[in-house]
């Protein structure tokens, strides 16, 4: 569904969220491979880190909500760089909620990163691939974007929201030859995760989750999703009657 991807040396990426877990695993894979990686998040200090050994990298330190911030980063790579070739939004903020303990402040927080911030994100790049006629950008939403869950009460339906804004950008995209990738982790080890009081079923490092994302951008999927053991049988639950799929869940998760 989008161009099959055989070498990696001098594409032009840009990595926003990139400082910690899957973000920073995907720079130091993408730099290993040959590209030219701009890493960009609110972290100046793990970003000039990451980059510290490598002369293909580019730090663009921003946060997703600050619009100017992401449109002066894209003109910095391009007149470094002249174009991109791929950009991956990796940057979101998760935190486990319930329906008997809403909390409205840190609710509207992650409704604003990752949604409001992906938005922001698109604003900046879309027109850039446009201009080019060539390109790529990919979402990474979660696979609790795929039904609801326990304890995902804001997080799962952002993720959900990602899911359809691929699916729509593809449809609108894929005819002027820029390609379009849907990316679902399961349950990956990064600091997002690390405060996680329950069972993480096929838990990825985030060395694992980046490779499973790169190999599925090298194959031009359109939807990734890692690990499959744990993805597929998601996918086939959301296809059950919601009697059975809820009662599936409660028992899968005891919640």
């Amino acid at each position: 569904m989008n161009p099959a991807i055989d070498n990696w040396q001098g594409r032009r990426v840009w990595l926003i969220g990139a400082s910690t877990g899957i973000g920073a695993a995907s720079a130091r894979l993408l730099l290993g491979r040959g590209a030219r990686v701009a890493i960009s998040a609110r972290k100046r200090a793990a970003l000039e880190a990451l980059a510290a050994d490598s002369p293909a990298a580019m730090v663009l330190p921003l946060d997703v909500l600050d619009r100017a911030a992401l449109l002066q980063a894209r003109d910095a790579i391009v007149a470094a760089w002249g174009g991109i070739d791929l950009v991956l939004v990796l940057a979101g903020g998760y935190n486990e909620m319930r329906a008997d303990a809403i909390d409205l402040a840190a609710a509207e927080a992650m409704i604003d990163l990752n949604i409001r911030g992906a938005y922001y994100c698109l604003d900046a790049v879309v027109p850039q691939l446009l201009r080019q006629g060539s390109g790529a950008i990919g979402l990474v939403a979660s696979v609790a974007g795929y039904g609801g869950l326990p304890k995902a009460l804001v997080y799962g339906p952002t993720k959900a929201a990602l899911i359809n804004l691929t699916e729509c950008l593809y449809l609108d995209l894929h005819a002027k030859g820029i390609g379009v990738y849907q990316i679902n982790p399961g349950f990956v080890d990064t600091p997002l995760t690390a405060g996680n009081d329950f069972a993480m079923p096929a838990l990825m490092t985030a060395d694992q989750a980046a490779l499973a994302m790169v190999d599925g951008i090298e194959r031009g999927h359109f939807h990734i999703h890692f690990p499959k053991r744990f993805t597929f049988g998601l996918r086939l639950a959301r296809l059950l009657p919601y009697r059975l799929y809820f009662w599936l869940i409660h028992k899968v998760t005891g919640l």
